[in-house]
């Protein structure tokens, strides 16, 4: 029997992987020039983290959690994103008697049961950020500010920066209220999902996609109009910040995100390169999510970026190629595979990758296998060559050649591989 891959679901393989590699390691480099440490959360938590903190009326929890029972009963479930998670681990291990502010930042797989689609995989991956303990709106603008030197990093420009705010728990009530007046007459117009919406939460109706429904608010009253002197000030803030850090941003008042613990900044960031699916990276600020999972009242800020919508920029902003062996060590019989093997060793114990053909096959297999593998250099390990000491090699992209000792190979192997 054959098995193929679930739905939604993918392999990636060398051919991208390089790619993946070379992001994470920029990001990583940046993130810890910012004070931000690594954290790895488990995939499979408590499904009641997800249902108390994303909201049980979003699309995430309503269809597209992963949620079952384990062995013990127990209803779990596969995390659909990154920032419950490290709140749960902040709070279960007293990280906040740490000085302020604790900032992590992660990597890994979320889940989600939605249309796959270009760009949108049910197992997909995120780059994730989260800051504790700072109020202030300089941590939201160092976040944008974060986020525009890696993107520019991977030579991803053209990028649209846009900011809204949410108001709080103390200005957004009146706000609920002006829009479910707004609204109440308009209930048919709207799709059956912001229908029911309209009842648990009228600001989810704000995030929906659906074309009928946008013509329907767009005259919709703003939240920015709502906001209190707070979360005005707050707002005005991070403006001037942005500006005094030169990053273009638009104001869309429109922007809600699709978790309902946030509260004040949100915003994204997207591009016209990826289609209908343009968001490459988004977040803000959810000053009460600690507290309502019990641990002390705790600012909170944070982003994530998709990694399959990002490599897919990548492939056209980066010029980068797979790795490849940079030595292929070939050898003409039985009798000196000892020798090639020490040589494979010896190259590979000083950083030089290095590959091999593992099997007594003929010398000219030996150079076409190397010619496939991409290798800039083949050591020839000969009977010949052995008793006078020397290396036979091939420079496959110079078309080069000759025999030198084994300290001078070294050293000639070295120097090239450096120069690249």
């Amino acid at each position: 029997m054959k098995y193929s891959l679930l739905r939604g679901m993918q392999d990636i393989f060398s051919e991208q992987i390089y790619l993946w590699q070379y992001i994470e390691e920029n990001a990583r480099k940046i993130l810890e020039n910012f004070n931000f440490q690594e954290i790895r959360t488990p995939i499979v938590e408590n499904a009641e983290l997800f249902l108390r903190s994303i909201g049980e009326d979003t699309d995430i929890v309503e269809k597209e959690m992963y949620i079952f029972y384990d062995k013990k009963g127990r209803k779990v479930a596969l995390r659909p994103e990154g920032t419950a998670s490290v709140v749960r681990a902040y709070i279960q291990h007293n990280l906040f008697n740490n000085p302020a502010p604790q900032k992590f930042y992660y990597f890994g797989p979320m889940f989600r049961y939605e249309r796959p689609q270009k760009g949108r995989f049910r197992q997909f991956h995120q780059i994730g950020v989260e800051a504790f303990g700072v109020s202030s709106p300089w941590m939201d603008a160092e976040l944008i500010y974060l986020l525009k030197i890696f993107l520019e990093k991977l030579n991803i420009n053209n990028l649209i920066y846009e900011i809204n705010s949410l108001g709080c728990k103390n200005c957004r009530p009146q706000y609920r209220r002006v829009l479910f007046n707004f609204l109440a007459d308009k209930v048919n117009q709207l799709c059956n999902d912001c229908q029911r919406r309209f009842e648990k939460n009228p600001l989810r109706i704000l995030d929906c996609k659906v074309p009928s429904c946008k013509e329907t608010l767009k005259d919709i009253p703003l939240i920015t109009d709502f906001l209190c002197q707070d979360c005005k000030e707050h707002f005005i803030s991070l403006q001037k910040e942005l500006n005094e850090m030169n990053i273009s941003y638009i104001v869309n008042p429109r922007i809600v995100r699709g978790l309902d613990y946030y509260t004040r900044t949100v915003f994204e960031v997207t591009t016209t390169m990826l289609g209908a699916q343009n968001a490459i990276a988004a977040g803000g600020r959810y000053d009460d999510l600690v507290e309502s999972f019990g641990g002390p009242s705790t600012p909170a800020s944070g982003f994530a970026i998709g990694m399959e919508r990002l490599v897919e920029l990548c492939l056209n902003s980066l010029s980068l190629k797979p790795k490849k062996p940079f030595v292929y060590v070939a050898y003409t019989g039985s009798s000196v595979e000892k020798d090639a093997r020490k040589l494979v060793n010896l190259l590979r114990n000083i950083n030089i990758p290095t590959e091999t053909a593992y099997e007594n096959i003929s010398l000219k297999s030996q150079l076409r296998k190397a010619d496939k593998a991409g290798a800039t250099i083949v050591v020839i390990v000969g009977e010949e060559e052995l008793k006078k000491n020397v290396y036979r090699w091939k420079n496959m992209k110079e078309h080069s050649q000759g025999e030198t000792t084994l300290e001078q190979l070294l050293e000639t192997i070295r120097r090239r591989y450096d120069s690249e």
